[in-house]
């Protein structure tokens, strides 16, 4: 018997009462106290209302985020279900496949319904399967931008992110493509991954940046700081990895955790970082329809003060 906890057996629980206020794109309230956020929905950049957790479609490819996925029509049933059970933020990139990834998306489910943000990324290529080499030069960001336009069957990206800072393209440089872009209505709000405090306050100087996506979760907080930042700056903070990638999520305390909620790790794991901050965007992937109901059903798991001060000093 299936133990974890089930969409289903969430239905008509309640969300934790002193739901953090949202106004015009601003939270209000504390944004000191870690574990204490409560608030169901953010918006990225103070217009773009997403429910907190979402979807990483990377996972929906072939092995070595490389090719079509084995199962194409199940690869299109997961985005389907996403969307069913709720989850409006589907993150991509034009490298997941390559394109491979946004061009599943746009067969799912365009005609897109209402209120649905597609975020995709631009910059990192791929030579080949699980080889990434960035590629921060304007021009072929500008054509990224039209490419990944033309395969999500999309007038204006939503959330667009610079899939990496390229060593050899001053920062400035790349991102002034995209402020280009934006002014020419491709692109709603721009964001950065994988990036340290100070590049992101060199960036915020070239044009607005809404969102960071940096590697975190409860066994990996190597990006705390740029969280800190991102809750002070209202930007939103969008994990990758936040169950731990193929690696997992592993500790005794975990463990314990889920036991007492009759949880999985997994979903432990979720709702930790669910109450870490009212920026944090969880986006966990998978190509198991089971997986993403279990997933979707962890942001209705709360854990009590004293669970969360366990997690939070438990990081192997």
């Amino acid at each position: 018997m299936n133990k974890t906890i089930t969409r289903r057996r969430f239905v008509g629980l309640s969300v934790a009462t002193g739901a953090t206020i949202l106004a015009g794109g601003k939270i209000l309230g504390s944004l000191s106290a870690p574990g204490t956020a409560t608030n169901p929905v953010f918006k990225i950049g103070g217009d773009l209302e997403v429910n907190r957790l979402g979807f990483g479609a990377m996972r929906l490819t072939g092995e070595g985020i490389w090719g079509w996925p084995p199962d194409r029509a199940n690869a299109v049933k997961v985005l389907k279900r996403a969307v069913e059970l709720g989850v409006n933020l589907i993150d991509t990139a034009d490298a997941y496949g390559p394109e491979t990834d946004e061009l599943l998306i746009a067969e799912a489910l365009h005609p897109y319904p209402k209120g649905l943000v597609i975020a995709t990324k631009g910059g990192n290529t791929r030579p080949g399967p699980g080889q990434w080499v960035p590629n921060g030069h304007p021009d072929y960001l500008k054509q990224a931008v039209d490419k990944s336009l033309k395969r999500l069957q999309l007038e204006r990206i939503d959330l667009y992110q610079l899939h990496r800072v390229d060593p050899k393209v001053p920062m400035e440089e790349s991102l002034g493509a995209l402020k280009e872009m934006q002014s020419a209505g491709k692109i709603r709000h721009v964001g950065l991954s994988e990036v340290s405090t100070s590049e992101i306050e060199r960036a915020r100087k070239v044009l607005p940046i809404v969102s960071i996506q940096n590697r975190y979760n409860i066994n990996d907080r190597k990006w705390e700081k740029e969280l800190d930042y991102c809750e002070r700056e209202n930007l939103g903070f969008l994990p990758w990895f936040p169950v731990g990638g193929g690696r997992g999520v592993k500790s005794t305390t975990l463990d314990a955790v889920a036991k007492a909620h009759n949880a999985s790790v997994y979903q432990v794991a979720l709702a930790w970082l669910l109450q870490r901050s009212p920026v944090m965007l969880p986006i966990p992937g998978t190509s198991n329809i089971q997986h993403l109901d279990d997933n979707v059903a962890a942001e209705k798991l709360k854990l009590t003060p004293e669970e969360f001060s366990r997690l939070s000093g438990q990081t192997k």
